[in-house]
């Protein structure tokens, strides 16, 4: 019998992963964070896919952090700035073989979860589908994407991955996780700050093309100093090719803003600005943006961390 996944966090990736799981016939545990919204979550009577205007629920049982049973399969699909506490409450269930599946934006969250789990295996992955809930414990399938998995400690892939064909969750196993993640954050970095400060979809940023080919230099300029030289390769093409791609789409962190939520700006744009600090790069347009973005966020009264 398949290995029992846990996922932790039911938004939108979490969600998305736990339904198609469950189509397959393959055991799945929802963890969510309390009683409350346990008995939330019963009366919803499981999660709703919806695809190609189709819906359809799957009663899959949900359980909150303190149920005792171990957790040897764990799909982490919180916030990157939740991922940590997140993790470490579920710490004393892990089994001594247990393996973690981080999807969080950014870079950041990833080490830190693997620096207090020094026992466990801790599998780093990008993913480029896009999803969006309509309401508590649905979500809308809104576009087939790619999910890159990896470990830096560990190249050699799980026997799990039959576990995501059965799924038909697109994937592959990367060697090179870090190039993929970084690759990504500078995708980010040089798209979704620039929607909130301007108000608009991502192919809005069409009108301001020098701001973001200025963007791309410094990104560049970034990675080729963190020893990412791939993930540096033609930035600025497969940025425009993204923002007309996703022209009529919002950026996740738009959105998360426009709901008053917090966004990860301390794992994508922070952690740029932190890592070029490092290694003593003179970013001077990536710096101004995340001034002009911090402070855009205490105007709405919203964290910037």
């Amino acid at each position: 019998m398949s290995t029992l996944w846990h996922v932790l966090g039911a938004g939108s990736l979490g969600t998305l992963w736990a339904t198609r799981l469950a189509r397959a016939g393959l055991p799945v545990r929802l963890i969510v964070r309390d009683t409350e919204r346990l008995h939330s979550y019963e009366a919803a009577g499981g999660l709703t896919l919806v695809e190609q205007g189709q819906a359809r629920t799957y009663a899959v049982p949900g359980e909150t952090p303190d149920n005792p049973e171990p957790i040897r399969r764990l799909l982490v699909a919180c916030k990157a700035y939740d991922a940590e506490s997140a993790v470490a409450r579920l710490a004393p269930r892990l089994a001594s073989d247990a393996e973690l599946i981080l999807l969080q934006n950014g870079l950041g969250s990833q080490d830190a979860v693997a620096a207090q789990l020094p026992q466990a295996r801790c599998i780093s992955a990008s993913s480029t589908e896009g999803a969006f809930r309509d309401g508590d414990w649905r979500v809308v399938f809104a576009g087939h994407g790619y999910t890159w998995l990896g470990d830096v400690a560990h190249p050699v892939a799980p026997i799990w991955l039959d576990d995501l064909q059965a799924a038909k969750i697109p994937h592959e196993w990367s060697t090179d996780i870090l190039t993929r993640l970084w690759r990504k954050l500078a995708l980010n970095c040089a798209i979704n700050p620039l929607t909130v400060l301007h108000n608009c979809r991502n192919g809005g940023l069409q009108e301001h093309h020098c701001e973001v080919a200025t963007l791309c230099v410094e990104l560049t300029e970034l990675l080729q100093r963190c020893g990412q030289p791939s993930a540096a390769d033609n930035l600025q093409q497969e940025v425009e090719r993204v923002i007309q791609a996703t022209a009529a789409n919002f950026s996740s962190m738009y959105q998360d803003v426009a709901n008053q939520r917090r966004t990860e700006i301390s794992y994508l744009l922070g952690h740029a600005c932190k890592v070029a600090a490092r290694h003593q790069l003179n970013l001077p347009h990536l710096s101004q943006l995340q001034q002009r973005l911090v402070a855009h966020l205490h105007s709405l009264g919203l964290p910037s961390d």
